[in-house]
């Protein structure tokens, strides 16, 4: 039987994961809202992103936001995210890293063009003053 530190612990590393997996919904909801300022919450100041199997790299959290303001926040421009099937380890008291099955659909309506890709996202995770936030973010595809 589980003493009481034990459970503890157990309930800290679930609420832990629970607060990930609100940040990963936090950080979709204003990628596709396109809400860059609460967005800003979502990211460590030095966080990195490694978009689309390498091809879009960040570093720190304004060069992101400016990367995802200046291609995703054109007005004809729509997204809509979805991930799925996280796999959440808590690695240490401040740090975490987490894989997610992503699905997303793309319109371009100046274009009348759509696009969808499946790919898998890898991220890093850190405990800032007792609040997760993401340390480095990116996707390899599996289609588009």
């Amino acid at each position: 039987m589980a003493d009481l530190a034990e459970l503890e612990s157990r309930i800290g590393t679930l609420e832990d994961i629970e607060a990930i997996k609100r940040l990963k919904a936090k950080y979709l909801r204003c990628l596709d809202l396109k809400l860059w300022d609460e967005m800003a919450e979502c990211f460590a100041e030095d966080a990195t992103t490694d978009y689309t199997d390498g091809q879009h790299r960040q570093y720190g959290r304004d060069a992101i936001l400016g990367f995802l303001r200046k291609g995703l926040g054109r007005t004809h421009f729509f997204g809509f995210h979805q991930c799925h099937h996280p796999e959440i380890k808590i690695t240490g008291e401040t740090t975490a890293t987490g894989v997610w099955s992503l699905h997303y659909y793309m319109i371009d309506s100046q274009e009348k063009k759509g696009y969808q890709c499946g790919a898998f996202y890898n991220d890093e995770y850190v405990k800032i003053n007792g609040e997760w936030k993401m340390k480095s973010t990116g996707y390899t595809r599996i289609f588009e």
